[in-house]
């Protein structure tokens, strides 16, 4: 899938085990308590559920976003953004892409949690119609901060070309 974000271009796909180290490396720069390399080796060799996918430019990856397929639902674990790419519209573009998958997938709906104090990531799952279902208490365990838990259920119409 190409894209445009404010004129750069890039291409959203499935993400491999050859991309492990770069996804790792955009976890690392982004989140307090980020996943070990070998959670991201895991998802992609044992873990029937996940699936990710990457948006890269020039061999780059820029952002990714993964989720847990499990029956209608779908869970997004985890959604990050280069720190050069952020603002543009490259976070939206992953996640939307990743619920289309969903839906192609049989998804109905899809949850995720938010910290409480991270209004942007907040504001994109609210674009894309998500809504706070409720709060889940001393969420994180870094720093024991609540988590909102976001529901969709407007999920994309399933693309009848859709092929895994």
């Amino acid at each position: 899938m190409s894209r445009e974000a404010q004129g750069e271009a890039y291409i959203i796909r499935r993400m491999t085990a050859a991309d492990v180290d770069q996804v790792h490396a955009l976890e690392a720069a982004t989140f307090v308590d980020p996943w070990s390399r070998e959670s991201f080796q895991d998802e992609m060799e044992k873990n029937c559920c996940a699936r990710y996918l990457v948006a890269e430019r020039d061999g780059i990856i820029l952002a990714y976003a993964g989720a847990w397929m499990i029956l209608e639902e779908g869970h997004i674990t985890n959604v990050a953004v280069t720190p050069s790419e952020r603002g543009k519209g490259l976070g939206k573009a992953i996640t939307a892409a990743l619920m289309q998958y969903a839906a192609n997938l049989g998804v109905q709906y899809m949850t995720l949690e938010v910290r409480k104090s991270n209004l942007v990531a907040q504001s994109l799952y609210q674009s894309l119609g998500f809504q706070t279902l409720g709060v889940r208490k001393r969420y994180y365990e870094n720093n024991g901060e609540d988590a909102l838990l976001m529901v969709c259920q407007q999920m994309p119409s399933v693309q009848e070309d859709f092929e895994e």
